[in-house]
């Protein structure tokens, strides 16, 4: 079974706000088997609808629409699909009466609008709404089946999960999606496209994707079967092939984040950490404590902006700042060195570079970072340049700082252009 998914609102077609339900429900459809083969966005105006559904239903067995069945008049969802079976709104009693039976539990009274709530397609089936007001609809035509969803994220996942997915369970057939995902740092995507190359084009019924994001590169697997123990021991084997031909860049084979890979790390050897940042502004230890049990390694960090705060927060000598300048490894080694000794971390981090999108000179261009570990018998520094605009050479700096911990943890070594530091406190 191949479906398409329609997420209604003008909205979405602003850079303002992301069509989050769409992932979600690629992702439960591709459990349950299902293939999404195409999405659309489509705006608030009842032609547009009327015609992206008439061709959904021309080329789907199961179109999935998100959004547009609110009280306002600008939701069109249901009056467009009325226009294209041809089939009556009416009003459902049973409906009208939960909705206002919510809003009397809320205290309030229930607003005229919110009538077209409860108007219900000739011959569609009521999907039931516990968490909001406006319910699902499921209607069948011609062989093809159509589910209207309502567009807040909690109100279309309760629906799905409680009405949609168990019908499409028993329709959906023996096929199920499986998917691995592999993370690579400190390799560009050619280099990797250019080992992987060779080993995953074998596997033939293995769809494989390389994706560059910042600070890594993704590898995703996926194969469509029926049989889970031959595919599984399947993509394992593409998996373990690919890890050894990539070598110790590959950070996980299981999706991970960075920070999730080196939390289990830092867990492992029961390691602490702490970070004094400059360029990154705190994305780093926000990164680190973004992970759920954080405090057991996390000993905390001070984003030290000023030359005076460096000094006075890592005790990093003000003479070395007026020598070597802010931006030096000489200085990210001492604000790493410094933090670690008024933490008692296993391991200090030191960040200061150039984020841009001004300050740069010559010898000192936006995109230079320099990166320290310090641990009080050895260490490690990376000075890298960027490239990409303030968010992204802040994000690539935090990624350059995380994997070198992992290295670090792992007795790796740091990766890039590096130097040795020296870790003495």
């Amino acid at each position: 079974m191949k479906a398409e998914i329609i997420a209604v609102g003008s909205e979405l077609l602003t850079p303002d706000r992301l069509d989050t339900n769409s992932l979600y429900l690629t992702r439960r459809l591709n459990q349950l088997g299902i293939a999404v083969s195409r999405k659309a966005v489509v705006g608030d105006e009842r032609e547009s609808l009327r015609e992206a559904y008439r061709e959904a239903l021309g080329r789907a067995e199961l179109v999935l629409s998100t959004g547009g069945l609110g009280p306002t008049l600008d939701d069109l969802t249901r009056d467009a699909v009325s226009d294209l079976l041809r089939r009556k709104l009416a009003l459902n009693e049973g409906i009208l009466r939960h909705i206002e039976a919510r809003f009397r539990r809320l205290g309030r009274s229930m607003p005229e609008n919110n009538k077209r709530q409860a108007l219900v397609l000739e011959g569609a089936e009521v999907l039931e709404n516990s968490v909001g007001t406006a319910p699902g609809l499921w209607i069948e035509t011609e062989g093809h089946i159509l589910v209207l969803l309502p567009g807040p994220p909690a109100e279309l996942q309760a629906i799905f999960t409680q009405h949609v997915e168990p019908r499409l369970a028993r329709l959906s057939g023996g096929l199920r999606l499986f998917a691995r995902e592999m993370r690579v740092a400190g390799l560009p995507e050619s280099e990797v496209d250019q080992r992987a190359a060779p080993i995953y084009s074998v596997y033939t019924d293995v769809e494989t994707t390389i994706l560059a994001a910042p600070g890594e590169i993704q590898i995703h697997l996926r194969s469509w079967s029926g049989d889970a123990t031959a595919t599984e021991e399947k993509l394992q084997e593409l998996v373990e092939r690919l890890t050894l031909a990539l070598g110790e860049s590959v950070f996980t084979t299981g999706g991970e984040s960075m920070e999730q890979a080196v939390a289990r790390e830092l867990t492992r050897h029961k390691a602490t950490i702490a970070a004094a940042e400059s360029c990154t502004g705190g994305l780093l230890a926000e990164r680190l404590t973004r992970v759920p049990g954080s405090s057991a390694y996390f000993r905390g960090g001070v984003v030290c902006y000023s030359n005076d705060l460096k000094t006075a927060w890592a005790d990093v000598p003000p003479e070395l700042i007026e020598s070597q300048g802010a931006v030096s490894a000489a200085v990210a080694q001492a604000l790493a060195a410094g933090i670690r000794r008024h933490t008692g971390a296993t391991i200090g981090v030191g960040i200061t570079g150039i984020a841009g999108p001004a300050g740069g000179t010559p010898e000192k261009p936006v995109g230079l970072v320099h990166i320290v570990l310090a641990d009080g018998v050895n260490g490690s520094e990376r000075t890298a340049q960027l490239s990409g605009d303030r968010d992204r050479i802040r994000w690539q700096a935090s990624q350059l700082a995380l994997d070198m911990v992992r290295r670090y943890l792992l007795h790796l070594p740091p990766g890039g252009v590096n130097r040795q530091a020296g870790g003495q406190d």
